[in-house]
């Protein structure tokens, strides 16, 4: 583990979003599982960027997040152009792939919210065939409604009893970044918001090829992948970003 580094975060249209590359995005996780710190991570993207123009409330879940890392090579680039000339787009499978990998080596559980039961259990298969050592404390799927006080305070009390230091929570945006903010100071544990990340690894949605994410092109296989559903997400979202990347660019020179 390396040594804290100084928090340093940028703004991003409304968005606070951390410079931060992966060895310290993943160590900050690590600390605060260790010590069972009730934190979120939040996974900034586009989509998330707009969001917090368009609603203050969302602009302080994320702005309120531990950490907001970049992801997304639009928002990468915003922080590269502030000065953080090597910040690479810091997303939300990979980071945890990568933290999955080094929690099985240190023998700290994580849990599993969000998703189908279906889409769990792949997860589950394919996360135990990677890692091997991998304790997955639990794993829960939610309904798809608003759950009562009691079944909330019911899955908090699960969470915190299965000693998990790290929940991966795959519910969508916004939905997730509210649930998390929602939660910390009841879940003693780390919350990280992934999006599609356990479809991904579960293999239930085909995720880009490697040439595509490392061109910035991941949010084009999706687009082309699922458009009815996800043209308005990308097109129209991705135009108000330009335009507001553009004047807020403009601005600071």
């Amino acid at each position: 583990m390396t040594a804290a580094v100084a928090r340093r975060t940028e703004r991003v249209l409304s968005a606070a979003v951390d410079a931060v590359d992966w060895d310290e995005a993943v160590d900050r996780i690590q600390r605060w599982a260790d010590r069972r710190e009730s934190r979120y991570v939040c996974i900034t993207n586009v989509h998330s960027v707009v969001m917090t123009t368009q609603s203050a409330e969302f602009e302080r879940v994320i702005s309120g997040a531990d950490m907001a890392t970049p992801d997304g090579a639009p928002v990468a680039w915003m922080l590269r152009q502030a000065g953080h000339r090597d910040q690479a787009r810091i997303n939300g499978p990979d980071l945890m792939w990568r933290y999955c990998r080094q929690a099985a080596q240190r023998n700290e559980a994580v849990f599993l919210y969000g998703g189908s039961s279906q889409t769990l259990d792949a997860l589950e298969a394919r996360l135990l065939a990677a890692f091997p050592g991998l304790q997955i404390a639990g794993a829960y799927s939610p309904p798809f409604r608003t759950l009562s006080a009691t079944e909330d305070a019911a899955i908090v009390d699960m969470i915190n009893r299965s000693g998990a230091g790290t929940v991966w929570v795959s519910l969508g945006c916004p939905k997730q970044e509210r649930w998390m903010a929602a939660h910390r100071g009841r879940i003693e544990a780390v919350m990280i918001g992934v999006g599609a990340a356990f479809d991904y690894h579960a293999g239930t949605i085909k995720r880009a090829p490697i040439w595509m994410q490392q061109a910035g092109l991941e949010w084009l296989h999706r687009l082309l992948s699922e458009p009815r559903r996800l043209w308005r997400r990308y097109l129209v979202t991705n135009s108000i970003f330009l335009v507001r990347a553009f004047w807020q660019l403009a601005s600071n020179r």
